[in-house]
């Protein structure tokens, strides 16, 4: 299943790594990545496209441990299914 995976916060060491490894360990393949850091270093975004595999951990399983780690980040993780999120955005 594709995902979309998108972060934001105040930008630190190791929410690519965290973020990343709670992935790893969900079966998850990571196929794209987009990040940046805006506003002197200040605000950080990052958005994700991964292949779950459902088979390791399903959907929920995921969007509760990216939800953990963001919280023990400080930032806002957001996990959508690829068609959901190209759903929402079409014109």
């Amino acid at each position: 299943m594709k995902c979309v995976v998108s972060v934001l916060g105040k930008d630190r060491r190791g929410i690519v790594a965290d973020v990343a490894t709670v992935l790893k360990n969900c079966g998850a393949n990571l196929d794209d990545i987009s990040q940046t850091v805006m506003g002197e270093g200040e605000i950080f975004s990052m958005t994700m496209l991964v292949t779950l595999d459902t088979e390791v951990a399903d959907f929920n399983t995921v969007q509760e441990r990216l939800a953990a780690v963001g919280e023990d980040l400080g930032v806002q993780v957001i996990i959508q299914r690829e068609d959901v999120f190209q759903f929402m955005y079409k014109i």
